[in-house]
């Protein structure tokens, strides 16, 4: 297996761009879970953002949680921003601080609650002394992308400029929201395409559920996801739900091509990030680069450039789930329940596919469009999302209940769906019931939240 430092062949063909996703295929007894999930940090006295340098910074937790864990720093220039494990897995910072893990595949969902249990344990243990606090919600509720630091990642730099360019809400992704994000693996192209038509459209179902970011500056944005819409707003190009993957004859081949043709951020070479945002990786494959003159994309450009596409699903070398705000602890494995036990499952990814596939592009860009705004109460087929998230649920809970992954108390997988079915239970979400505090106990303070939400 090649190493780290092992150079990266040239692209040689058109099927060099879809191997790069196809060997992703793997048989159903080695698929995995993967969970990653982003925090704010804020200090509380007084209560305001996390810089990157200084006694009780950024750069101090991560060296806190190297000393504590023995996990490896990796650096962009001299400037240590994240961590790894000697798994698959580690810590890395998003551009306005917010605190990442991303999780090691696991085998199932007992594993991934372990994992974040120990995760949160351990960065709170590190943090507590610095005044660092961790917040989950989709959106932190009070600060403008002003007042927030970049942290020193060199492709935060490049981004910000672009972003700019393309869209109103772009530097509002960047530096102040914050997601959960699920991935799943996939046995054949078949079996990707059944799964990323079946979690697409289903995507804005799982915002609804989920939804947890109704404040920004202070206030009552009018949204229940307001990450959701600042996602709507961010880059038309690299965003949104893929209308194209519900015709005949997609698979990987066609996703390529939509890859091709979204404009690229940055080309890295001697570990240093080279500006080329808005060029085509089509004139990369030609030698075309004006930064880069006669010179030819490898392997590693092509799987950098698919990490900068930010669809409702994204496929690599498996599918990732996007849609969902951060939450609390139980929602973040909750996420990872809800699209485990429906895609991963025969007869409930049978099942959800029987749900979705009479639904029009227009249906499936109507609940994008309006769910960030109305959440479950999004009107839909005679009645609302609400149902149709009822139905996803229960599926859900079906797949997991066949399954019969069972933790050490003898449980199954299905433990970990108690917050959405709390939802579904009580028909608010967890951004509802944010605001009923907002308009009630908290007299329209957002403050408040910082000890509520905190995680």
């Amino acid at each position: 297996m090649a190493g780290p430092d092992t150079p990266s062949p040239l692209i040689e063909s058109r099927a060099d761009l879809i191997e790069a996703m196809a060997r992703g295929c793997k048989p159903a007894e080695q698929w995995r879970i993967g969970t990653e999930h982003e925090k704010h940090v804020f200090h509380t006295d007084p209560l305001r953002p996390v810089a990157y340098e200084g006694e009780q910074g950024i750069r101090a937790l991560l060296a806190g949680i190297e000393k504590e864990t023995g996990w490896h720093p990796f650096y962009d220039g001299e400037n240590p921003i994240g961590l790894r494990n000697d798994t698959i897995g580690g810590i890395s910072l998003e551009p306005g601080g917010q605190f990442e893990l991303s999780g090691a595949p696991m085998a199932d969902l007992h594993g991934t609650a372990d994992e974040l249990a120990e995760h949160l344990r351990v960065a709170k243990k590190v943090a507590a002394p610095l005044d660092i606090h961790f917040l989950g919600l989709g959106v932190t509720p009070l600060w403008a992308v002003e007042e927030i630091e970049a942290m020193p990642k060199s492709r935060y730099g490049i981004m910000t400029e672009y972003m700019g360019r393309v869209g109103t809400l772009g530097t509002s992704m960047m530096y102040r929201s914050a997601t959960v994000q699920t991935n799943l693996d996939f046995s054949s192209e078949a079996d990707m395409v059944k799964k990323l038509r079946v979690s697409l459209a289903l995507q804005p179902v799982a915002t609804a559920l989920f939804a947890n970011s109704p404040f920004a500056n202070g206030r009552d944005t009018g949204y229940l996801s307001f990450r959701s819409e600042i996602w709507r707003n961010t880059d038309d190009a690299r965003t949104g739900m893929l209308p194209f993957v519900f015709d005949d004859g997609f698979g990987f081949e066609r996703y390529a091509d939509h890859a091709l043709d979204v404009p690229m951020y940055f080309v890295i070479r001697d570990k240093k990030y080279i500006n080329v945002a808005g060029a085509s990786f089509r004139d990369f494959l030609e030698g075309r680069l004006p930064q880069l003159p006669g010179e030819k994309p490898t392997i590693k450009d092509w799987e950098d450039h698919l990490s900068t596409l930010f669809p409702e699903v994204r496929l690599k070398q498996f599918l990732e789930m996007r849609g969902a705000d951060m939450g609390d602890a139980a929602h973040v494995v909750a996420l990872s329940a809800f699209w485990t036990g429906l895609l991963y499952d025969e007869i409930s990814l049978e099942s959800a596919w029987e749900l979705v596939k009479n639904w029009t592009h227009e249906e499936r860009e109507h609940l994008r469009r309006e769910v960030p705004r109305l959440g479950l109460d999004t009107p839909f087929d005679r009645s609302s999302i609400f149902d149709v998230a009822a139905q996803a649920v229960g599926i859900a809970e079906a797949g997991l209940v066949r399954r019969n992954r069972r933790n050490a108390k003898g449980q199954d997988e299905t433990i970990y769906l108690a917050p959405l079915e709390e939802t579904i239970r009580s028909g608010k979400t967890p951004a509802q019931r944010w605001l009923a505090k907002f308009h009630g106990e908290w007299g329209q303070s957002v403050l408040p939240i910082f000890a509520e939400a905190e995680i």
